[in-house]
């Protein structure tokens, strides 16, 4: 990783802001995961107990605008759960500042998360999923920190913080 690479993350999130993100939500997203999960529920039921930003991040793919997440901010010690079913996804440990604009992590809690090719927007990226309910939370990337390399990028609207007691 060099020494431009969080700025780089910065200038590439504030530009998917400006304009790959209007095109984004313009177009129809596509459903959550798909297959078998532990956790299933009807479009109804998700679209009742999500609600509308919150379904459109899980269920359908979508991305929240960057810099919006209160998430981003959050540095007590806990963890980051999945806002559609509760499991647990992130420990605050991984947690770091990227520059991009969305809640980061450079490493998922053991069997939390599961991921898929997404070949949307012209580019192959790598989509995480909830291993249990199946539903969007972000991309993965390989320009994170030490010791994975990685950068779990995640909608702040796909999570839900419970600090340690």
């Amino acid at each position: 990783m060099t020494l431009l690479a969080p700025h780089r993350r910065r200038f590439l999130g504030l530009l998917g802001a400006g304009v790959v993100m209007p095109f984004a939500t313009a177009c129809s997203a596509k459903p959550a995961a798909k297959g078998k999960f532990p956790i299933m529920k009807t479009e109804a039921e998700w679209r009742q107990m999500l609600g509308a930003e919150r379904f459109h991040i899980l269920r359908e793919e979508g991305t929240e605008r960057p810099f919006t997440s209160p998430l981003n901010k959050e540095k007590r010690k806990g963890v980051f759960a999945c806002a559609a079913d509760g499991t647990a996804l992130f420990s605050s440990a991984t947690k770091f500042d990227s520059g991009t604009g969305w809640p980061s992590f450079w490493k998922p809690l053991p069997r939390a998360v599961g991921t898929s090719s997404d070949r949307s927007l012209g580019m192959t990226r790598t989509e995480v999923h909830c291993s249990q309910c199946g539903g969007h939370l972000g991309h993965v990337f390989n320009d994170g920190p030490a010791p994975t390399g990685l950068r779990y990028c995640i909608n702040g609207l796909a999570l839900k913080f419970i600090p340690s007691t």
